[in-house]
């Protein structure tokens, strides 16, 4: 070559470059495709992981300006994550994840972001390794970075963890690269990334630059003049993002050391100790920590790793290569963050929790969304299995020239190639599709209970009552059904815990009420459907409530109970043939069930508010007898008498009423109904 033209050289380096760039932009192109497939295919309801709703909620907050909301019924519409703070609500997290969301919400939906962040990701990871080692070093570590389940299943989330690694990778790319040229722009371009990683944050962006940090240091030791323009322009950035995220504290909690979160939860960070948010604490001990991080570690490389153990190990014999050849400092970067991620994380409890049941396998959110808070030990891993990699095919092709013939060589080099492609193909493709098969199996779940809020029944503007499977929170679980920040789209989603005081405040609306049928475990194929059931509201100084169920022959016996917060009354049928009719008449005061069979005089005494139950309860015998569940909302004021439409519920036993056993008409047994009609007898209207 040194006869070749310099003219010649610089063209053949062109098109060696150009043809680098196009791979590239293969990968990313790949990457994005893949995530938006398993974004729309796998996640169309969002995942388990309810922290999404959050992310996006506040997404559509920031396009409204808005850092807080103000909800027209306190208690009502309190998002899950969210902050009471007087009349307004805000979330707990920083406001950059959902600000790079939003941008998909801008151009037409929030999911078109994602594709955008695959991409931006696998192209930073291959400009980073390239800065570190060299081209094709780069363009491997960005394969096997689109090959890991890890990167597949959480870029297609509304999760802040590809975001921010999103940031970190330009942080680190800029980085290296004002380090290699001294070029002051980029320099100020790392330190705004890494700023904004920060703000993203804080723990996971300091675990990621410290390595960098050190790097900083060697290299102003080294020529302290020479260095310090471009490290104060980083720095100085850097910490002008730190400024934006305590200026953002302090505007959100009064306190610029005072995080969102921390005012959630104040037991909710990092360190030893009891921990605690809301009702789950433990006392995370230094053992616990070394325990649950090796799960979470085993985890990350047996199963969202290319490759599995096999990219492990090309990974270590790479960083055997890497010092061989004499570690750089650059390199050195890349083998420090496996150390202060994985180090780093043992002083976070977050890792114990998404293990779920420590001494159980397969529990917890690692099981669908995988390690997610060692997103950014990827791209150290990935770099050095490319190195290695690459090192063992040129060694395997070394090899085959010195033994075979031209033409044999070649066909030994594809052979090993392929039989290595094939293999770590194999466990990745095996892993992948079961962690696919995991989620689908929860959105399979998932269609059956938004399925009756999809068919076009709803009469709109509206208002639905959402039940609440873990506590008084909207968007947990359904965090595909959210409000807008003023509270005033077409369709108004609230909790059922004041519902006369959002009837009042959407006087105009139609009213329905979301129930289903099943245990809350979508992961187990459970509830088994949903009911949207509409709601009227009436008003007198009486209030009838008809009603007609399903009482076989086979029946020995009908007893109906009637509760209040006051008292309660169990009534006994004359006879199993006139137990299908009844009728409760509400009063100011006091509540009546009558019907032909039923012997009732006596009346149970009613709240002001209060939420009266009807328990009819229908004796077959041992295993077979079954009850039906009503509950009508009423308000007392002046003498006159407001209810809604009652909620419904067929059990199989008493244990299972109570919100999860809603009546669904289709598929109820044979010979089970119930038909309500609520109505005020002197026919006025509320």
């Amino acid at each position: 070559m040194t006869n070749v033209p310099p003219a010649i050289r610089r063209a053949a380096a062109a098109v060696r470059k150009r043809r680098w760039r196009t791979a590239v932009a293969l990968v990313a192109i790949t990457g994005a495709v893949a995530v938006w497939l398993v974004a729309t295919r796998t996640f169309p309801y969002h995942s388990l992981n309810h922290d999404e709703g959050v992310y996006l909620q506040q997404a559509s907050m920031l396009l409204e300006g808005r850092l807080f909301v103000r909800p027209p019924v306190a208690d009502a519409f309190r998002p899950w994550f969210f902050i009471e703070d007087g009349d307004r609500l805000y979330p707990k997290y920083s406001p950059v994840p959902a600000a790079i969301f939003a941008i998909g919400k801008l151009a037409g939906g929030a999911r078109l972001v994602l594709p955008g962040l695959a991409a931006a990701i696998l192209t930073l990871v291959a400009l980073v390794v390239r800065e570190v080692f060299d081209r094709r070093t780069g363009l491997v570590a960005a394969v096997a970075v689109l090959c890991s389940p890890l990167f597949l299943i959480e870029t297609a989330v509304f999760l802040p963890y590809a975001p921010t690694a999103m940031l970190n990778l330009t942080f680190a790319y800029a980085y290296l690269r004002a380090d290699r040229t001294d070029d002051l722009r980029v320099a100020a371009a790392a330190g705004a990334a890494i700023g904004a990683a920060f703000f993203a944050r804080p723990y996971t962006a300091i675990l990621f630059a410290v390595p960098f940090i050190g790097h900083a240091c060697w290299s102003l030791s080294r020529d302290f003049r020479g260095a310090l323009p471009r490290q104060a322009t980083t720095a100085g950035l850097g910490l002008a993002g730190v400024g934006l995220a305590l200026g953002y504290n302090a505007v959100v909690t009064g306190s610029p050391l005072l995080f969102p979160y921390e005012a959630f939860a104040p037991l909710d960070g990092l360190g030893f100790g009891r921990r605690r948010i809301l009702e789950h604490e433990i006392e995370y001990t230094v053992g616990l920590a070394l325990r649950s991080n090796a799960l979470v570690l085993r985890s990350f490389v047996t199963e969202w790793l290319v490759g599995g153990l096999l990219g492990v190990a090309l990974a270590a014999a790479g960083i055997g290569v890497a010092v061989r050849r004499g570690l750089s400092a650059r390199a050195a970067i890349l083998a420090g963050q496996v150390l202060t991620i994985t180090v780093g994380n043992v002083y976070f409890w977050g890792n114990f929790n998404i293990l779920g049941d420590i001494d159980r396998a397969g529990t917890g959110l690692i099981a669908t969304h995988g390690p997610y808070y060692h997103f950014d030990l990827l791209l150290p891993v990935a770099a050095f299995a490319a190195v290695g990699a690459l090192a063992l095919f040129d060694a395997v092709r070394r090899r085959a020239d010195r033994s075979l013939s031209p033409q044999g060589a070649r066909t030994a080099v594809v052979v090993v190639v392929l039989v290595s492609a094939l293999a770590v193909g194999g466990v990745t493709a095996t892993t992948l599709d079961g962690k696919l098969e995991r989620n689908e199996a929860v959105t399979e779940t998932y269609e059956r209970v938004y399925d009756p809020l999809e068919d076009g029944t709803i009469e709109e503007p509206a208002v639905v009552y959402l039940p609440t499977p873990y506590g008084d929170w909207l968007a947990h679980p359904l965090q595909a059904l959210r409000n807008d920040p003023g509270f005033d789209g077409d369709r108004i989603y609230a909790l059922d815990e004041r519902p006369f005081d959002v009837a009042d405040a959407y006087p105009d609306r139609s009213l329905y009420r979301l129930a289903y049928r099943g245990t809350w475990a979508p992961h187990a194929g459970s509830p088994q459907g949903a009911r949207l059931q509409r709601v009227d509201r009436v008003a007198g100084e009486t209030v009838a409530l008809n009603v007609s169920v399903g009482v076989p022959d086979a029946a020995s016996s009908v007893t109906a109970t009637v509760t209040t917060d006051e008292a309660s009354e169990t009534y006994v049928a004359d006879t199993v043939s006139t137990a299908s009719e009844a009728q409760l008449l509400v009063t100011a005061d006091a509540v009546r069930l009558r019907g032909t069979g039923w012997d009732t005089n006596s009346t149970v005494p009613v709240g002001e508010r209060d939420d009266i139950e009807l328990t009819v309860f229908v004796d077959r015998g041992p295993g077979s007898s079954y009850s039906y569940r009503l509950e009508v909302p009423v308000q007392a004021e002046n003498e006159t008498v407001r209810a809604l439409t009652p909620s419904v519920e067929r059990c199989s036993a008493i244990r299972e009423c109570g919100g999860e056993a809603a009546y669904l008409p289709e598929r109820a047994p044979d010979g089970t109904f119930v038909r309500t009609e609520l109505t005020a007898l002197d026919r006025k209207r509320d």
